[in-house]
């Protein structure tokens, strides 16, 4: 699982010009599903994401997360996160899981970031226009 977080003052996302999930500060997030993804592997990337801290404190360090800032998540599905191009000009997608194997995991994924967090999303597998603007600009990749 490949989950990029970007740290944001606000980000949205339209379908057909319609915004279907929109926040103030918090965690754009863009994740990729492996092939061999598990449901352990989600539970572990969801407590990694919850805990991690790169909100500033008041020494100007990152030391927050995204609780401590009364901040939200948006989730962007997004297998591309898995695209090879090792060797060639056009990306390879067979490390990325099916669509019907992939769309539980990253549901469970928001779910359980959703116990702690207002978490709005994207629509899987949907061609989605992402709005956002970058705090930072800070992005981290986390990979499991």
């Amino acid at each position: 699982m490949r989950v990029i977080v970007q740290r944001v003052e606000k980000a949205h996302v339209t379908i057909n010009k319609e915004i279907v999930g929109s926040i103030g500060q918090g965690y754009l997030l863009y994740i990729g599903i492996h092939v061999n993804d598990t449901p352990e592997m989600v539970q572990k990337m969801a407590e990694k994401i919850h805990l991690l801290r790169i909100f500033e404190d008041e020494q100007g360090k990152m030391n927050l997360n995204v609780s401590a800032v009364q901040g939200s998540i948006l989730a962007i599905s997004q297998f591309t996160l898995y695209g090879n191009t090792k060797g060639n000009n056009r990306p390879s997608f067979i490390e990325a899981q099916r669509p019907e194997l992939a769309e539980p995991l990253y549901e469970s994924l928001c779910k359980t970031l959703s116990i702690h967090h207002h978490v709005e999303k994207g629509v899987f597998g949907a061609d989605m226009k992402v709005h956002a603007i970058n705090d930072g600009p800070v992005t981290i990749l986390i990979e499991f």
